[in-house]
């Protein structure tokens, strides 16, 4: 009885395998010098067992993203809330994404797929327009404060993209294409706080007096 569910942990083995070893070879030799044969010497599996799991390098290549979209989705989100202040939730969501952005894995697999978008223009289009199929959980808040009023933003995915080009400037960029090191802890919340605020003090809807609901923490005054 035990024998299918063994066999199946060892199947899975060698996916994982499979998948580290494309991530391993797309980015030691780049997507189109990279062959099923060296990925099956990497995996330390047969090339046969490579085409049984995936037809082809574009199907490897696709698994990694759908990789690189879960790592981004991975942990409980919680939704928007009409009762709290916008500035409490959006940091939540800013430093959930800054703990992904400090991932070595998730880095790594950023670097596959932008180096294989630069040498081939028309993966990279395909890449974008399955990937925006899903919105994010930022761009699911702003459309939700949006929609109750709370935030003035026409274009909420647009709003939304803003939010976290302030935060990828500082903690995804430099450390994809420089090298430079992720930030520490200190360092990842200044970026959080400084991007809401900025974020806020543009998108956030004023009574009639100039006031907020976004609560208290922003270090300057409008």
């Amino acid at each position: 009885m035990d024998i299918p569910s063994c066999n199946q942990r060892l199947t899975d083995r060698k996916r994982v395998a499979i998948v580290g070893a494309a991530i391993d070879e797309f980015l030691a030799a780049g997507y189109e010098a990279t062959s099923m044969d060296r990925i099956a010497a990497r995996a330390n599996v047969s090339k046969r067992t490579v085409y049984n799991h995936f037809p082809s390098k574009e199907a490897l290549f696709e698994a990694i993203l759908q990789q690189l979209w879960d790592a981004s989705q991975a942990g409980a989100v919680r939704a928007y809330r009409a009762d709290e202040p916008l500035r409490a939730q959006l940091l939540e969501l800013l430093m959930r994404k800054l703990r992904l952005l400090n991932d070595d894995a998730f880095l790594a697999l950023a670097r596959v797929a932008i180096a294989t978008g630069i040498h081939s223009p028309e993966r990279a289009r395909e890449m974008v327009a399955r990937l925006g199929e899903r919105e994010e959980d930022v761009t699911v808040w702003v459309r939700a404060a949006t929609a109750d009023g709370r935030l003035v933003a026409p274009e909420p995915a647009f709003a939304a993209q803003q939010l976290q080009g302030l935060v990828k400037a500082f903690a995804f960029w430099p450390q994809v294409a420089l090298g430079q090191p992720t930030l520490d802890d200190a360092a990842r919340t200044k970026v959080a706080q400084s991007a809401v605020d900025l974020f806020l003090a543009r998108y956030e809807r004023r009574d009639a007096g100039g006031g907020s609901d976004s609560g208290s923490g922003s270090s300057e005054s409008p």
